[in-house]
């Protein structure tokens, strides 16, 4: 995929064989963990980051310009400058690029979007695990810059009703959705965190899930999961934005179920945030149980006790075990399929436990 993305793939036909390959073994291997609710691994795409280039129109990539890069600033990166340092050296973030608007935005994902889909249920049509979901993005562009629409607000709503058509068109294929949401929390950290602007941020907040809302316009809310994380790099995290701040608004997304970061240290003791606030009827949690942020595998007694908990608050029929964030490409895949045993052997014993 890198290869492609650089202009330099010898052979497409061999890369998408792979890709149908990997999404079948995603697939088979969630299962022999004991994954009751699988996906296909996110294998058909290199990550959300370039998801407006590729599949919208009216974007080109380009490097960030000197200072400009959203990466790179807020508070903790301003505690932990010489941590921060030392990764950008090695990971390459301050020359990540950023997805420019220039002309009018369409979905032009069909292609990728059905190979994606077709790749997926040929998986599950092998393997018929109990459920199953496809990822999508809340592409965040409105985030960055825009030289073809008036405001940046203006261009957010032409790319929500863009990707409106990939959320449907999952849907459409018996699947349900999950919009995965990088910018949500993460934007206070960017925009607001070095002067602690909480009011600054829920302002933007509050018109980003608006915005989310639109997007989803006639889509059954059963068929939706929504999952905000904190960032997935490996750092401090020192300045996230407190669950507390925005847990209000995320029960206003149009989901019925919501996937967020629950067993990194910097956010598992917010279990106790959902006693503040009453789960609308019909919708359940996906907390993080097992985290990508620590190569340290999680016991089975710790994800049942962390499961436990919500159960508690929020009802056993309510909770649905899950993990921080994706793991691809942010620990050993080693690490990965083990934390994931750990995930369903913890789901089990949590199992017995409540019931």
């Amino acid at each position: 995929m890198r290869a492609r993305e650089a202009g330099t793939l010898a052979d497409e036909a061999a890369l998408e064989a792979a890709i149908a390959t990997e999404v079948a073994n995603s697939v088979r291997r969630q299962l022999e963990c004991g994954i009751h609710v699988v996906n296909d691994g996110e294998c058909g795409r290199p990550n959300f980051h370039v998801y407006a280039a590729e599949r919208l129109s009216g974007f080109e990539r380009r490097p960030f310009a000197p200072g400009q890069n959203a990466w790179t600033r807020g508070a903790d990166r301003t505690r932990f400058s010489a941590f921060y340092a030392e990764m950008d050296a090695k990971e390459g973030m301050a020359t990540t690029a950023e997805s420019v608007c220039v002309g009018a935005v369409s979905y032009t994902g069909q292609p990728q979007l059905q190979r994606d889909i077709d790749n997926f249920k040929a998986a599950l049509a092998a393997t018929r695990p109990a459920d199953a979901f496809m990822s999508s993005v809340f592409t965040g562009v409105q985030f960055g810059s825009s030289e073809y629409y008036r405001s940046n607000e203006e261009q957010a709503v032409a790319c929500a009703e863009a990707m409106r058509q990939e959320y449907r068109a999952i849907v459409d294929a018996g699947l349900n959705v999950q919009i995965d949401d990088p910018i949500l929390v993460n934007v206070y950290e960017f925009r607001y965190s070095d002067k602690r602007d909480v009011a600054g941020f829920r302002k933007w907040a509050d018109e980003h899930v608006a915005l989310v809302n639109h997007a989803l316009e006639g889509i059954p809310e059963e068929r939706v999961r929504y999952h905000l994380c904190w960032g997935s790099w490996h750092g401090p995290h020192s300045a996230d934005l407190p669950l507390h701040d925005v847990i209000d608004l995320l029960v206003k997304v149009k989901a019925s179920q919501y996937s967020f970061e629950a067993a990194n240290p910097q956010h598992e003791h917010e279990w106790k945030v959902w006693n503040e606030v009453k789960l609308p009827p019909g919708r359940a949690l996906i907390p993080g149980v097992v985290t990508h942020k620590t190569t340290i595998l999680e016991h089975a007694e710790t994800v049942c006790d962390r499961i436990v908990r919500y159960a508690n608050i929020v009802g056993r029929e309510n909770v649905i075990a899950g993990e921080d964030c994706g793991m691809g490409g942010r620990i050993h895949p080693q690490v990965a399929w083990a934390k994931l045993k750990a995930l369903a052997d913890g789901a089990a014993l949590a199992t017995r436990q409540l019931w």
